[in-house]
């Protein structure tokens, strides 16, 4: 995604010590563990998307002998939970699921997930507390962080030494800079016209409030100063056709066209680099980092992204051995060989970890071959973005249904069919509605 995409992060899902009764429709408890009568090697279906996971699932079976991984490669978050939802239903969810932290609430509202608090929760201060806070509802543990979300621009460096552009401080910037490309058949960012997540992370980043707990009911914003400010954004980019509009359908034509210097920044975190480095042939060394543009006046402040930013491993209500499957999940986030793997962009997903000192794994997580001569520089907005990252945004509990819905207004959006502001209102009108249809309490 040329964001964070819709899936995303570590943002606080901050529904804890409220009272269940109109805020989740119906939560299933963590049943029987099925744990005790197992004997002889266990087998746990374990399903996920990220690259390097294959190696993994590997280390973790040569190290274990009474319990073993079986990998199933899911083509992408938004496939992940689709195919859940049908495996659920179904009866024969696997027992691990790499989630992100939006779709935490939604999955624990339908009785999906496992509670593990009590086989991982004094573990707690092994992860960073923006990472932890993602696997937790109602204070009880559904999952094991695996990764955290730095968030900051990547961009051209030649392209914007030749035209006399220093990268975006601001958003203003950023649109000034844009104008400037422009007239030279240059794009600064691309719009996906399937991906909303642009939208999500410039509201999260503005201050805004999708959803938000007022005592027993969920309150609902999609109008709200924070979001208003983003669309305003966004429509100055989408008027002034600074953007392209590749889709990720055709994922190597958008690598192809960031590396020939048809689009020249992308708003990404760590694990997108990955990406990059697989498939560039020619712009090797010519990116370097800056930070996440700010709001013009304000502090610096970066969205908790999303895709593979907050990402976790969820253990499944339906695993009969869930006591087995959250250690093998605090396995695969806290080993130092596993941590190292996937936090590489060539050996892994370039993940920042959800550990406590996931700044010593900086190095590991961007990729010299990528940035050159600009590395060194880089690590330092990594760090920096790391104490910036927002933690109030909460994800309802009809998150999924509504990315869905966004998702498909969002084209519109893109090609210029609607405007930012129409998509916000019919997104609030929307949602108080499917709230309401199941039950839970919400005003708006």
């Amino acid at each position: 995604m040329n964001s964070l995409s819709p899936r995303r992060r570590f943002a606080r899902i901050a529904v804890t010590g409220l009272a269940l009764t109109g805020l989740l429709s119906a939560c299933g408890g963590s049943g029987d563990d099925g744990d005790s009568s197992a004997s002889g090697p266990v087998t746990l279906p374990f399903w996920g998307w990220a690259n390097g996971q294959e190696n993994l699932v590997k280390a973790f079976n040569s190290a274990h002998k009474d319990v073993q991984l079986k990998y199933t490669k899911v083509t992408d978050q938004l496939t992940m939970q689709k195919q859940l939802s049908n495996a659920v239903k179904a009866g024969n969810a696997p027992c691990l699921v790499q989630n992100t932290a939006e779709y935490v609430t939604t999955w624990v509202s339908q009785g999906a997930l496992a509670d593990i608090t009590e086989y991982v929760g004094s573990s707690k201060d092994k992860f960073n507390a923006g990472a932890w806070a993602g696997v937790q509802v109602q204070g009880k543990v559904y999952g094991v962080p695996t990764s955290s979300a730095p968030a900051f621009t990547i961009y051209r460096t030649d392209v914007f030494k030749k035209y006399g552009l220093k990268a975006p401080q601001t958003w203003d910037d950023f649109i000034a800079a844009g104008k400037v490309l422009k007239k030279h058949g240059i794009h600064i960012t691309n719009y996906a016209g399937e991906d909303p997540s642009t939208l999500e992370v410039l509201a999260m980043q503005a201050g805004a409030h999708w959803y938000a707990i007022d005592g027993d009911s969920w309150k609902v914003d999609f109008q709200d100063e924070g979001s208003l400010k983003a669309a305003k954004v966004i429509q100055g980019i989408i008027d002034n056709d600074l953007n392209s509009k590749l889709s990720f359908a055709d994922y190597a034509a958008v690598q192809r066209n960031y590396d020939k210097g048809g689009t020249v920044t992308r708003q990404i975190s760590t694990w997108q680099m990955s990406g990059m480095v697989q498939n560039f042939t020619d712009s090797f060394g010519k990116w370097a980092l800056s930070p996440w543009p700010t709001y013009k006046g304000e502090a610096a402040k970066t969205p908790a992204g999303t895709n593979q930013s907050g990402g976790m491993n969820l253990v499944t209500e339906q695993c009969k051995y869930k006591k087995q499957a959250a250690e093998a999940a605090l396995w695969l986030s806290t080993d130092s060989g596993a941590v190292k793997s996937m936090a590489s962009p060539e050996t892994g997903s370039g993940v920042m970890p959800g550990l406590a000192d996931s700044e010593s794994y900086v190095a590991e997580a961007i990729s010299e071959k990528l940035l050159g001569d600009n590395y060194e520089p880089a690590k330092k907005v990594v760090t920096d973005s790391l104490g910036t990252v927002t933690t109030d945004w909460v994800y309802g509990p009809n998150w999924t249904a509504m990315f869905t819905e966004l998702q498909s207004q969002w084209g519109k959006v893109v090609s210029k069919k609607q405007t930012v502001t129409d998509l916000l209102a019919h997104m609030q009108e929307w949602t108080v509605k499917d709230l309401k249809s199941r039950g839970i309490n919400v005003k708006g």
